[in-house]
């Protein structure tokens, strides 16, 4: 890519004219910022014993955010330059002045969850390719039951820039890699699928690691052998364990999204009103935590060094032995709730649950 990855956002326009349109265009509001990305990705995709697709993309482009009370205004482009803000800039005169002095920017950092360099880069084309080729042997030489085998690498790689109207600037290279592996196994005129994927803010070196890919497979073989023996669910309710990671989506779905801020703060949630109050069962501990790191002390895929508005990551605890403690803020119900606002692990929040013994 290059060697000041900040060079990708700046083709049209230079820092200094970035703060200072941000400064003008935020003059009216009491919160806000300007958010600027650029990202390059790469998907391969391996089926039917053959490369179906090889995609590569480029794109860039900004995001401008006023806030001034409870109103936001937004406006955004794929073209990074002066006149485009300017122009962006036209939709914030829309809200009503702020009644109250610019809010006070996040706390700066200089933590790294993962490295700057780019996944794309490192490997040619070729060895992507014979990556997805050895996947595709090895699993259909592991069980005559295996009758497909799909398998798909993919990468991407973001330079993202938090540019506010008081100067501060918060800037984040961003890896993502993800290696997916699914299976059809046919017994007895039965066929059923298993998959597995791994990934997260890193590089391509351990998902070539022979052990890392086989260890895909066999997941994905022993699901999809496990579907053919499987029987249907009994109707009725019953218990349900769900561990740290992807099961998390499922606890963001049935309670995450009412331990949002918005939500408490207008008082349309369950959890409104009950922090020190009893909601779960004792044992159960929920954290929302954007830090988490996995192989080689890289971020995981949910990791973020800061998030969207240039603050820094961290671990809230939200119900811990099954009292509630907290919610998951932004800066705008922070600041309307009074309280301190800990960065979400993401733009989408996907709280983890623990269970303590």
């Amino acid at each position: 890519m290059t060697t000041d990855p900040r060079a990708l956002l700046y083709r049209q326009l230079d820092p200094a004219q970035a703060q200072a349109i941000t400064r003008e265009a935020l003059a009216r509001c009491d919160d806000g910022e300007l958010f600027l990305q650029y990202t390059a990705s790469e998907t391969f995709g391996f089926d039917d014993g053959r490369l179906k697709t090889a995609d590569y993309a480029r794109e860039a482009g900004f995001g401008l955010r006023g806030v001034s009370g409870e109103m936001t205004g937004f406006a955004h482009a794929n073209e990074i330059s002066a006149e485009a803000i300017r122009r962006a800039g036209q939709t914030l005169a829309l809200l009503d002045p702020a009644a109250n002095k610019l809010a006070a920017p996040p706390r700066a950092s200089n933590r790294k969850l993962y490295t700057d360099a780019s996944p794309l880069d490192l490997l040619p084309f070729a060895e992507k390719v014979k990556l997805l080729e050895m996947i595709d042997a090895a699993a259909r030489a592991r069980d005559p039951r295996v009758v497909q085998v799909s398998a798909s690498l993919a990468a991407s790689w973001s330079v993202v820039e938090v540019v506010r109207p008081d100067g501060f600037v918060a800037t984040d290279v961003r890896p993502l890699v993800r290696l997916n592996v699914g299976i059809v196994a046919e017994q007895n005129g039965r066929r059923e699928t298993g998959s597995f994927g791994i990934g997260g803010r890193r590089l391509y070196d351990d998902l070539f690691a022979p052990e890392t890919w086989n260890r895909a497979i066999d997941q994905a073989l022993a699901q999809a052998l496990v579907n053919l023996e499987s029987v249907a669910a009994p109707a009725g309710e019953m218990t349900v364990l769900l561990g740290p990671g992807w099961p998390g989506v499922l606890l963001h779905e049935a309670v995450g999204h009412g331990l949002e801020g918005d939500f408490n703060r207008k008082g349309t949630s369950a959890f409104s009103g009950k922090i020190g109050q009893r909601v779960a069962a004792p044992g159960v501990t929920v954290v929302d935590d954007g830090t988490l790191l996995g192989v080689n002390g890289q971020g995981r895929r949910g990791s973020l060094s800061i998030d969207d508005e240039g603050t820094p990551t961290s671990e809230t605890v939200l119900i811990e032995d099954g009292i509630l403690k907290g919610y998951m803020q932004d800066r705008l119900n922070a600041r309307l709730m009074g309280v301190e606002r800990p960065a979400m692990a993401a733009a989408s929040p996907m709280p983890m649950p623990r269970c303590r013994a």
